[in-house]
């Protein structure tokens, strides 16, 4: 069961948020909260599989919490999925950075906010198809200018082709359909990744390799 907390200013999205998640057989909704000091208490109390935040909260911003939920200086980091109705650049990468699985706008639909819940429960990242091709755009010579970041040692061609299909968006799943690899081999390969370029995920990974020039 993937228990999920909510945390949105709203009581209207919290409530469809949680009709639509419950619903599901391997979904639980543990706690839905109104603002940011609130998402962080009940966080680190019930440590749910998944948070769902918004970005627009009293107290505390969705991106700050996300930060003192799953940023780079956290110990134990909880998986992060924030959702909203603004998809301004700055706080798309922002909450990358920060460390969160996945970003998703409000009208996204039903569909693609259970599969991002599942997506971030077992550890790929999904991102609204709108946000991705404005992501990859931006990380593609756009507005952040390309870095060649070595890895620490050279990834193979099967790495490469592994870490081409993730920064296109393609799930883990996906990736092995593509490339004719077990689940396992993929996650290994990613998991190699990782190690050699320094990221701490899948999104990191993508990012990684836009800014080199792996995908282009």
């Amino acid at each position: 069961m993937i228990r999920v907390l909510i945390a949105d200013d709203q009581d209207m999205v919290r409530i469809g948020f949680r009709m639509i998640l419950d619903a599901q057989d391997d979904i639980e909704v543990v706690a839905d909260v109104p603002d940011g000091v609130s998402a962080v208490a009940k966080a680190r109390e019930l440590r749910p599989d998944v948070c769902l935040l918004d970005i627009r909260m009293p107290g505390i911003d969705g991106l700050e919490v996300t930060k003192q939920l799953a940023g780079p200086d956290v110990a134990d980091p909880l998986k992060v999925v924030v959702v909203t109705t603004f998809d301004l650049d700055e706080y798309v990468h922002t909450a990358l950075r920060n460390g969160a699985s996945g970003f998703l706008l409000k009208d996204a639909g039903p569909a693609l906010l259970i599969e991002a819940v599942r997506a971030a429960a077992r550890g790929d990242a999904l991102v609204s198809p709108q946000i991705t091709v404005r992501l990859l755009k931006h990380f593609d010579g756009g507005a952040v200018k390309r870095e060649i970041i070595p890895p620490s040692e050279p990834l193979t061609a099967r790495e490469l082709d592994v870490v081409k299909a993730a920064a296109k968006g393609l799930t883990n799943t996906e990736i092995g359909a593509e490339l004719f690899l077990s689940l396992s081999t993929v996650k290994t390969h990613l998991a190699s990744v990782q190690g050699k370029v320094g990221a701490r995920n899948r999104v990191e990974i993508a990012a990684w390799a836009w800014r080199s020039g792996v995908v282009d």
